[in-house]
């Protein structure tokens, strides 16, 4: 992570100020917003809550270390991730019974694509106050850069490692009328830009990364123009990408018979059709018609 100053950031308000909230702030899970880059990024407000928790629930203790050590701060760190399971979970709740308990994630708002929304969901149904702190978050930076409609988006997290599932997943997604923001990683970056362009054609897409940090971009653009840029210049860091709605007509350079002829190569004509109508918006009945000639 890149910080704005060499030096731990000054604590907000006067020492006493600081004693009193550590004395006032009331037993629970505050979940608390961490930067996705710049240190620079955290809240004055997330910064009290850490000072003030009796222990920091933490996906890496090493990431999240060296934060507070940025900070200034000392605390019991225990470690919660995806593999935390149910007994690590009753250990955090009965904790944050007695005393505040903060939760972060390794960068950005926790619970988003990250561990946290069952141990949020048993606080709640046993009455431990739960409170969350805004902050950070790379999907809706990402979309307020990417020039694509905001009226409304989708977050669907990560696609599935497989080919075919993930095909599936954006076949699925293909009729939604919103900008639709994935996570991904950079060795996956490509063929999911392949996975898009033959599923979801027609589409602009943007690839947002380093966000925040020294060589932060927003690269839009087609699917192949991307995996073309991406070829010669390999992506590094996290990525977030975003798909443009469906436009309400089809695109024009969409190649009908190529899509229906790999769609029916796995399967029958009538579910070939389906999934072709709902990445283009086509009349189904048309190319069911079509696909059978090609069949």
């Amino acid at each position: 992570m890149q910080a704005l100053v060499k030096h731990p950031l000054p604590l907000p308000g006067s020492l006493a100020m600081s004693l009193v909230m550590e004395q006032s702030l009331s037993p629970g899970l505050y979940i608390v917003a961490t930067p996705i880059g710049n240190l620079g990024d955290i809240t004055l407000r997330a910064v009290d809550v850490l000072r003030a928790a009796g222990a920091v629930a933490c996906e890496d203790t090493r990431v999240t270390g060296k934060l507070l050590n940025h900070l200034g701060l000392k605390k019991r760190m225990i470690r919660y991730d995806d593999h935390a399971g149910e007994g690590d979970r009753e250990r955090l709740l009965a904790l944050m019974a007695s005393e505040p308990v903060a939760l972060v994630s390794d960068a950005g708002t926790p619970l988003i694509s990250d561990p946290g929304y069952r141990l949020v969901k048993l606080a709640r149904e046993r009455d431990i106050p739960v409170t969350s702190l805004p902050g950070p978050n790379a999907a809706v930076m990402a979309m307020t850069l990417s020039g694509l409609p905001n009226d409304r988006f989708l977050f669907a997290g990560f696609l599935p490692n497989k080919a075919k599932a993930r095909e599936d997943a954006l076949s699925e997604l293909a009729p939604v009328r919103a900008t639709l923001i994935f996570y991904e990683t950079a060795p996956r970056l490509e063929a999911t830009l392949g996975a898009i362009g033959a599923v979801l054609p027609g589409r602009e897409v943007a690839v947002a990364r380093e966000l925040t940090k020294r060589f932060e971009e927003c690269r839009s653009g087609t699917p192949s123009e991307l995996s073309s840029h991406y070829a010669a210049h390999p992506a590094k860091g996290e990525i977030v990408l975003l798909v443009a709605p469906p436009s309400d007509e089809p695109a024009e350079d969409v190649d009908v018979d190529a899509m229906l002829q790999a769609e029916l190569a796995q399967n029958k004509p009538s579910q070939a059709a389906a999934r072709v109508a709902k990445a283009t918006g086509l009349d189904r009945k048309s190319l069911y018609a079509r696909a059978m000639e090609l069949k």
